[in-house]
């Protein structure tokens, strides 16, 4: 599937003006809001992928991988000179892995998208208030004219309530299956 067709089934649009596409810039637009605006992510032509809208600095979204870097350690005389001793402090950094290839980067980040933003946030309803699973079934059961059964509550009148979130999820067809990285995610 080409990217153009990914971008449009996942509801993604770009929205990159003239100066950032000069200079090698794509931003692309979610249609997932969070803390009240749609999520923004950047492929950039230095090899770096980033969310764009998530505070000061955009947030990098690259793997990263581990490296030991070495300090010299120095003695100091009495004059105030230092003399290395030898000896090395370790200290375990990290940096990004960057993505040279554009299309590689907008294959990463479309992935990216889609397991942290499309599949992690599943549970979220259209107005962006996240509903745990276990507070919603604790305050169901709390009310003792009610009975809790799936994702149903029924009355002992035999209405059935049917919390917002769940109503939200059976407009949508029951079960879509993705594959992200070779790991197959279900999507209610």
């Amino acid at each position: 599937m080409k990217i153009k067709e990914k971008l449009d089934l996942l509801g993604i649009k770009e929205i990159t003006t003239r100066r950032q596409m000069k200079n090698g810039t794509i931003i692309l637009e979610l249609p997932i809001l969070k803390y009240g605006q749609k999520i923004q992510v950047g492929s950039f032509e230095s090899g770096y992928v980033r969310r764009m809208n998530g505070g000061y600095t955009p947030y990098q979204l690259n793997k990263t991988e581990k490296f030991d870097h070495y300090y010299k350690l120095y003695d100091y005389s009495n004059d105030n000179s230092p003399k290395f001793n030898g000896n090395y402090r370790k200290h375990e950094c990290v940096k990004r892995i960057l993505i040279p290839n554009e299309v590689n980067r907008l294959e990463y980040l479309i992935a990216f998208c889609l397991k942290n933003y499309y599949i992690n946030q599943a549970n979220q309803v259209e107005d962006g208030k996240f509903i745990p699973k276990w507070k919603h079934e604790s305050e169901m059961k709390r009310a003792s004219k009610y009975t809790w059964s799936g994702g149903q509550v029924t009355s002992d009148t035999g209405e059935i309530y049917v919390h917002e979130q769940h109503a939200y999820w059976n407009k949508l067809p029951n079960s879509v299956e993705v594959i992200v990285d070779g790991h197959r995610y279900n999507i209610k």
